[in-house]
């Protein structure tokens, strides 16, 4: 992820300009990331560190996404809309 597309998503999803801590541009920094990494390990099937990396994203995010969910369920479900994220039971 350069830094451009960096800026472009904290823009998109930040309540106030310059906002990197909420909830909602970390998740979507995250999901960014995560279909980067998801595309590479498609091409390089044996590279074991990247794919611990995407688990530990993973699982960040999930983490995020509950938190979200039980402060507030209306930008929970915007965002999971708006990312086309899909909540794993």
């Amino acid at each position: 992820m350069n830094e451009s597309s960096k800026k472009n998503v904290i823009e998109k999803y930040g309540r106030k300009k310059g906002d990197t801590g909420s909830p909602e541009v970390q998740i979507a920094i995250m999901t960014e990331r995560i279909n980067e990494l998801t595309g590479h390990l498609k091409d390089h099937k044996k590279d074991f560190s990247s794919r611990k990396g995407l688990s530990t994203l993973v699982s960040k995010r999930r983490k995020l996404l509950s938190y979200l969910n039980e402060e507030n369920h209306e930008r929970y479900q915007s965002l999971t809309e708006e990312l086309n994220i899909r909540k794993a039971k």
